[in-house]
Formats: structure tokens, sequence, C-alpha cells
């Protein structure tokens, strides 16, 4: 696989091989703006689990899911994270993935190391495994802990993008999503999974256009088969997994091979329209799209102003900005001059915001 260095010396786009720790540790400080992370979740199973016919179920029962003690777990957990937030830059962020088994601990660890925790969120699963033994509940559900750096601290959360994939209505914390399986499971020579416990592509899909930006750098410290890695190329972000078995970072590297990544038209999201280039009311008149002793009316055409060189406007009784004219005028505390004022053009009624958005435009 390309291995391209970034402007720290970060091997981008690179599968790195050894124990998780170790590698973090060698890495340049500050120089990650995302983790994605799927540590082992320290399952505790006992013997053998059968389906009611008596077929084995391949649970992981892997010996990198093994744990002598709760405190050994604890004591991996700790050093983990503690090298994963030297890596992170001051407004970098963290999400980590677990189930009933680790996820508590985890998250005790994440405020103990000085992250901040900004959403737990819920992974329902929308065709989960059943409990066999009818013991228990179906484990339906795994949970993923989104942190900041430290309090306060900055981070990537692009708000309008998530309720874009929602219909238009705000993004939730309860996530319903199918666990991977069909086609999108990866499967070794013999048929069989190639990893216990791949995630889907749905998953990172909606944490990295939520919460990272194109040309960002995302490390997942428990690579796997690279479903971190596969879905970061698509979206334009540079990735850096870690790994220490051979036989997935060989699947893996494979995998992104085949991947390709969208154009860059594509990989435009919504944005608030804080996040939007600011543009003055009076860029609008030096620029000619509107003159000094234009009319302006009021979108539900009960007043209007006249347009001044400065970019200000004047009424019967009142002058001030667009905001402060258009308050006045309909007796409101506080008015948005964008929305609310509007000029003619061949007996049309046109908003003002639209001239805005053609500078927009060219700025970006």
């Amino acid at each position: 696989m390309t291995k391209l260095k970034g402007a720290d010396g970060l091997p981008l786009n690179s599968i790195l091989a050894g124990d998780c720790i170790e590698v973090m540790n060698s890495l340049p400080e500050g120089s990650v703006d995302l983790i994605f992370a799927d540590p082992p979740y320290n399952l505790q199973l006992k013997g053998e689990l059968h389906r009611p016919d008596n077929s084995k179920v391949d649970a992981c029962d892997d010996h990198w899911d093994q744990f002598n003690s709760f405190a050994a777990y604890d004591r991996f957990t700790q050093d983990w994270l503690k090298a994963a937030r030297r890596l992170l830059k001051p407004d970098g962020a963290i999400w980590v993935i677990g189930s009933y088994h680790n996820i508590f601990r985890v998250g005790s660890a994440l405020q103990n190391e000085g992250y901040w925790i900004l959403n737990d969120v819920v992974w329902r699963k929308s065709n989960p495994m059943p409990n066999f033994r009818g013991k228990r509940f179906t484990n339906a559900h795994e949970t993923m802990i989104w942190a900041s750096k430290s309090e306060g601290a900055k981070y990537t959360f692009n708000y309008e993008a998530l309720k874009a994939l929602n219909e238009g209505i705000q993004m939730r914390s309860d996530w319903v999503l199918p666990i991977c399986n069909g086609g999108e499971r990866i499967k070794d020579a013999n048929g069989d999974k190639a990893h216990p416990t791949q995630k889907p592509h749905s998953l990172l899909h909606r944490v990295l256009v939520g919460s990272t930006n194109p040309g960002d750098v995302v490390l997942d410290p428990f690579f796997g088969t690279g479903t971190t890695g596969a879905v970061a190329k698509m979206l334009g972000r540079d990735f850096v997994g870690i790994e220490r078995e051979a036989a997935y970072r060989e699947v893996a590297e494979k995998r992104i091979a085949d991947i390709r990544p969208f154009d860059s038209s594509a990989l435009q999201v919504s944005q608030s329209k804080r996040a939007a280039p600011r543009v003055p009311f009076g860029t609008l008149v030096e620029r000619g799209m509107l003159r000094p002793g234009e009319e302006l009316w009021s979108m539900n055409g009960r007043h209007k102003a006249k347009v001044r060189a400065d970019g200000t406007l004047i009424g019967d009784d009142i002058k001030g900005s667009i905001h402060q004219v258009g308050a006045h005028l309909e007796n409101a505390p506080s008015c948005n001059g964008w929305t609310y004022w509007c000029f003619k053009r061949e007996g049309k009624v046109v908003p003002i915001d639209i001239l805005r958005q053609q500078i927009r435009a060219e700025m970006e």
C-alpha cells in the first residue's frame, strides 16, 4: 500500500504492524484529527456457544480478546487511551465502541485520562444475533462514546450534514443500522469470517461524515480488516491503521487497495449557516448588485426602505443595518435582515439572501 508522509512525518494511508501502544508512542505528537477505536471487548466467554440445533456459534473467542483479570484489562485500556490522547490535535476527538462487557470501564478510563465525553451513541442493530441460551435479553446494541481531547476543546461536528443524512431531522444518539453480513462480510480462503467483529460500512460512514472533514487524518489503533481505512479513503480522509495480526493486515490491505475515493465535489457536505463565510451587506452595494437609492421591501410587503451608499438602510423614521431597520419596523427585539428584505427585478420579488449566496459560492 502507498505510504505518504504528512507534514509532521505521519505515515499516511498505511497499516502499521505491531502493538498499538508501542506504535502510537512512536508516532508524532498532536498529529491526528480523529481516532476511531474498536478495542477488545474482554467478552469473558466460558465454553462454546451453540444454537438450538446444536450448531456452534462463531463467537469472538480469539486470544486478543482475552485478559487474565479486570485489572489487567483496565491497565491495557489506560495505556492505550493515554497513548491515543498524546496523538490527538488540540481540537481532535475520539470514538470508542464497546459492549456491556467493557464500555463502562472504558468510559471511566476516558474521564480519568482527561478526555471530555460529548455523547454516548447507541448503535441499535436492526438484525442482531439472537440469545441462543434464552437466559438473557438479546444483545441488540453496542455503545459508542464520543469525546473531545479535553474540556472546552473545539471539535468537528457537521450538524447539518448529519441532519441531511436523517431526512432533515436532527440526528439522535440512537442509530439503527444493520450488523455486517451478506456481501459486506469479508471471508477468508476457507469461507469463514475473516474477522469476528467486523464493523459495518454504514457505521463508519456516519461517524466520519459527522466528525471529520476531507483531508483530516483518522487513526484506528485496532484496525482489524480495515473498515475505518476503507471508509476514510472513500470519503477523502487520510488514515493510519495499527494492527498486530498479520492475517487481518493482509485482508485490510487488499480491501483498501480496491477502494476508489469519491470525487471532490461529492465530498462536500451541508454546513450550518454560521460556518459559511461572512458577507457584509455593504459588499452587495460595493459590487453594484444593489444600488444606493434602490428600494428594498419586506417579505410580507408591509414595509420598505432605501439602500444607502455605506450599506445601511433608511426608512421613514429609522436608519441602520438591514437587521436594525427590520426589527424596528416589525417592533421586534431582533430581525434577520437577510431573510426579511427583498428587491424587485423585472416585476419579480427576489430575497437579498440570493445575492449573498452568489458571493459565498465565489468565495468557496
